[in-house]
C-alpha cells in the first residue's frame, strides 16, 4: 500500500464515521426517507382485508343527499345510535365532535326569536336531551379532539393499571380537549380522542397514539376505548421498560396490543375496501335497517363517521390512498383483532448504524486498494440483499428495519473515495491517457494501463488490414506554403481523418510527413476487420470532400485537396519495436509493404481507394469494381486490386448495376484482345457520373494503359 492509498484509506474511514454519527443523530430527512422506505413495504405486501366485526357506519353523500348537509340535528344521530343498538351493535364509537350545543335543536330556534315566552321554551324539545336519553345504557363511544386553548379534560371512563417504570411521559401530551356537552359525557360508556397524527407534520398517516397524557392522567384513544367498551372491560393495562417514559404494550380486555415506546401503534394498513361500510341510509331511511345492514351490524363494533368528500376528513395512508379517517380507526381494531402488527424493535437502529459503519469501510477498502468497479459491484450486492432482506423481514415478520441509510451512506462512501482515486491514485494513468491518447487507440491505451507486460518488447504474427493515407500533389502544396503553414494544413488534415480510424476500432500507428499508416486487429482481435477499415476510408472520403466544401485549407475552391487510401488484408508482425528506453507500438511485415504500395498505385489507375483482393473478397455487397492487376514496386507477382466506389447502399442502387455491366463489358473488351472502344469509355463515364462517383481519371487512364490491362487480364 503506498502513502496515497494510505491517505484515501484514512479519509475514506473518517467520511465513514461522519455518516455513522449522522445516523446516530437521526436527522428530519433520513426519518423521512426511512419512513417513505416503510411505507413501500406496505405497498408491496398490504394486510390483507379479512371479514371482521368491525364496520364504519358511513354519513356518505348518498345519506347526506338524503337527510341535507351536515350537522344533522341531534334527534337524528339519537335515532341512529336508537337503530344501531337494537340491530345487536357491540359498541358505538363516534368519530364526530359534540363540543357545541345542537343549534338546530326547536327550543334553540325558538330562543333566537325576540319575544318568545320562556315558559313555552322550556315545553320545547331539546335536541341534546334526546340525544342524551338515547346514549343511557347504550355501548357508545364519544370522540374528543386536541385544542390548543383552554384547559378541559373529558372525563376518563376506565381505569388504568401499571407494569413498569413512569410513563406518563410517553404519550403525546394533552394541553387541552374540545369539550364534550356535560350530559353526553356523563352518560356514554367510553370517551376516547380522534386524533390520528397529532403532532406530526407529514399528512400521510404511518402511526397512531393509543393514548395521550396530561402528565398525571391518560386517556385513550376513540378505537382502544370502543374495543374496551364492546367486552365490557373496565380496566387498561399499561406496560412499560424497566427505564422511565417508555411504554411497550396495552391490555384492553382479552387483547395485548404492541406499542411503540411513546405508546402509538405503527398502522398496518389494508386496502380501502366497500365491506368496510354500511351507509347511515340503509340504517334510519326508513322503520328498520335494511337486512344487510342489520347482519352487518349485529355483534359488530361500530364507528360512525364520514366518507363525503365536503365534510373534509379524509386522509392519506402509508399505501397512497387517500381514505376517511373514520376508516383508520377501524384498520386499528382490524389490526388488533387480526394480530398482524408491524414493530420496529430496540435492537433495530443498533443494526442499521452497525450496517453504516461495515458497509461503507468494506466500500473504501475495495475502492482505494482493489477496484471501484469491484467495490461497486459488492455494493450493488449489498444494496439488493439488504432491500430483500429488510422487505421479507416486513411482509413475514412485520419488522421494519430501514435499508436507506446503510445503503446511501455506502453509496455516497464509494463515489467520495473513487472521487478521490480518480484525483489522486490514477495520476499515472491519466498522464499515460494525456501523453498519448492523441496517437493511439483507446484499446491499446486500455491495454497499457491494465498489463505491464504490454510495454514489454516484442510482438506477434496476426493477420492485419492495414490502411495508408496519402495527401496527392503535397510536394507543389508545400512548395507555396511557409514551414508553420504547412504543419497547421497537415494539422488540420490528419484532425480530421484520424478519428475515422479510432472509431472504428482501427490502431493509429504513425504519422510519416504527408501519410498516414494505421492498421485493424490489434492490439485486440476485431471482427470483421476489413469491413471496419472500409467504413473508415468511406468516411475519410466523405470528410475530404466536406473539408473542400468548406474551404478547411484556405486554399480556394480551384484548388481542392486530395488523398490516395490503400488497403490490404494479411499477415504482419505487431507488438513494442525499438528499444528498451524507447519503443513504439506498430506493425511490420509484407502486408505492411504491399498496403503502402497499393496507396501509391492510387495515381497510376486514377482513383481514391483501392483495396487488394485479400481485402475486397471479405466484404459482403460493397460497390467494387475490378481494377485490374498491376504489379508492385520490389515484388515480382502482380496483385489484383479494386476501386471502392461505396458502402452497401451504394451497390444496391440500378446506376451502380449498370455501372457494372458497362464495366464488365470493357473488361470482356480487353479480354478479347479487342481494341477499348471509346463508346464504352464514354458510356462508363456517363454511369459513374450518375452516382456522383470521381471514375473520369479512373477510365481515362485506363484507356491509355489498355495494352496493359489486356496483358494484367491473361
Amino acid at each position: 500500500m503506498n502513502s496515497m492509498q494510505m491517505v484515501g484509506l484514512f479519509f475514506g474511514l473518517l467520511l465513514v464515521a461522519a455518516l455513522t454519527v449522522l445516523r446516530i443523530s437521526d436527522p428530519q430527512p433520513l426519518r423521512a426517507a426511512r419512513e417513505a422506505t416503510f411505507d413501500q413495504f406496505q405497498r408491496w405486501s398490504p394486510r390483507p382485508f379479512e371479514p371482521m366485526p368491525i364496520k364504519v357506519v358511513d354519513i356518505d353523500e348518498a345519506s347526506l343527499k338524503m337527510f341535507g348537509q351536515w350537522p344533522w340535528p341531534r334527534d337524528r344521530i339519537a335515532l341512529l345510535t336508537e337503530r344501531l343498538a337494537e340491530a345487536g351493535a357491540a359498541a358505538i364509537a363516534f368519530d364526530v365532535l359534540f363540543s357545541e350545543p345542537d343549534r338546530l335543536s326547536p327550543r334553540a330556534i325558538a330562543g333566537s326569536v325576540p319575544g318568545v315566552d320562556s315558559s313555552l321554551l322550556a315545553k320545547m324539545p331539546d335536541n341534546d336531551e334526546v340525544f342524551a336519553k338515547a346514549v343511557v345504557g347504550k355501548p357508545v363511544v364519544l370522540g374528543f379532539g386536541i385544542s390548543n386553548s383552554g384547559h378541559y379534560r373529558p372525563p376518563v371512563k376506565a381505569g388504568f393499571a401499571y407494569l413498569g417504570e413512569d410513563m406518563w411521559s410517553a404519550p403525546p401530551y394533552l394541553e387541552s380537549a374540545t369539550p364534550l356537552l356535560p350530559e353526553l359525557a356523563e352518560n356514554a360508556s367510553g370517551i376516547g380522542h380522534i386524533s390520528l397524527n397529532p403532532g406530526r407534520s407529514s399528512a400521510i398517516v404511518r402511526t397512531v397514539p393509543l393514548l395521550l397524557s396530561d402528565g398525571m392522567q391518560f386517556y385513550p384513544s376513540l378505537a382502544i376505548e370502543a374495543l374496551r367498551v364492546a367486552q365490557g372491560a373496565s380496566t387498561y393495562i399499561v406496560s412499560g421498560a424497566d427505564v422511565p417514559g417508555i411504554v411497550t404494550e396495552i391490555k384492553v380486555g382479552d387483547f395485548v396490543v404492541p406499542t411503540t415506546a411513546s405508546g402509538e401503534l405503527w398502522l398496518y394498513f389494508g386496502k380501502d375496501d366497500a365491506r368496510r361500510y354500511i351507509s347511515v341510509k340503509d340504517v334510519i331511511s326508513s322503520d328498520a335497517p335494511t337486512a344487510d345492514a342489520k347482519a352487518a351490524i349485529n355483534g359488530s363494533i361500530l364507528f360512525v363517521g364520514t366518507s363525503a368528500a365536503a365534510l373534509q376528513d379524509i386522509r392519506t395512508t402509508a399505501l397512497g390512498e387517500n381514505v376517511p379517517g373514520v376508516s383508520i380507526h377501524a384498520q386499528i381494531l382490524e389490526q388488533v383483532l387480526s394480530g398482524k402488527y408491524l414493530s420496529r424493535p430496540d435492537w433495530a437502529s443498533g443494526v442499521e448504524i452497525f450496517a453504516i459503519a461495515a458497509i461503507g469501510s468494506l466500500v473504501v477498502l475495495l475502492t482505494v486498494l482493489v477496484n471501484p468497479i469491484i467495490a461497486l459491484g459488492a455494493g450493488l450486492f449489498l444494496t439488493v440483499i439488504a432491500l430483500l432482506g429488510s422487505a421479507f423481514a416486513a411482509s413475514v415478520g412485520g419488522v421494519l428495519i430501514d435499508p436507506v441509510a446503510p445503503i446511501v451512506a455506502g453509496t455516497a462512501t464509494h463515489f467520495a473515495a473513487t472521487g478521490y482515486r480518480i484525483l489522486v491514485v490514477d495520476r499515472e494513468r491519466r498522464a499515460i491517457r494525456r501523453a498519448f491518447g492523441q496517437y493511439l487507440s483507446p484499446s491499446l491505451l486500455y491495454r497499457i494501463e491494465n498489463d505491464r507486460d504490454g510495454l514489454k518488447l516484442g510482438g506477434d504474427d496476426r493477420e492485419l488490414t492495414v490502411m495508408f493515407v496519402d495527401v496527392r500533389n503535397f510536394t507543389s502544396i508545400s512548395e507555396q506554403l511557409s514551414p508553420s503553414e504547412v504543419v497547421r494544413f497537415l494539422n488540420t488534415l490528419f484532425g480530421a481523418l484520424s478519428p475515422h480510424v479510432t472509431d472504428n476500432d482501427g490502431t493509429l500507428d504513425k504519422f510519416i510527413g504527408d501519410s498516414i499508416m494505421a492498421f485493424w486487429n490489434a492490439p485486440l482481435d476485431v471482427r470483421d476487420h476489413p469491413m471496419k477499415a472500409t467504413i473508415a476510408a468511406l468516411a475519410m472520403r466523405e470528410t475530404i470532400a466536406s473539408l473542400n466544401r468548406r474551404d478547411a485549407f484556405g486554399f480556394g475552391a480551384d484548388r481542392p485537396v486530395s488523398v490516395g487510401i490503400g488497403i490490404h488484408t494479411g499477415l504482419a508482425c505487431v507488438g513494442n519495436l525499438g528499444a528498451e528506453s524507447r519503443f513504439n507500438y506498430s506493425a511490420v511485415g509484407d502486408a505492411v509493404n504491399i498496403a503502402s504500395r497499393i496507396e501509391s498505385l492510387c495515381r497510376h489507375i486514377g482513383f481514391d481507394i483501392i483495396l487488394s483482393r485479400e481485402t475486397a473478397s471479405r466484404l459482403d455487397r460493397y460497390a467494387l469494381i475490378d481494377a485490374g492487376s498491376l504489379p508492385l514496386r520490389g515484388r515480382r507477382d502482380k496483385t489484383h486490386l479494386y476501386a471502392l466506389l461505396g458502402g452497401r447502399e451504394l451497390a444496391s442502387k440500378d446506376a451502380f448495376r449498370n455501372l457494372q455491366s458497362v464495366h464488365l463489358e470493357i473488361v470482356n473488351s480487353l479480354s478479347d484482345n479487342n481494341p477499348v472502344h471509346d463508346q464504352l469509355i464514354s458510356n462508363a463515364m456517363t454511369q459513374a457520373a450518375s452516382l456522383s462517383i470521381g471514375l473520369a481519371e479512373f477510365y481515362k487512364r485506363l484507356s491509355m494503359r489498355a495494352d496493359d490491362f489486356r496483358n494484367e487480364r491473361k
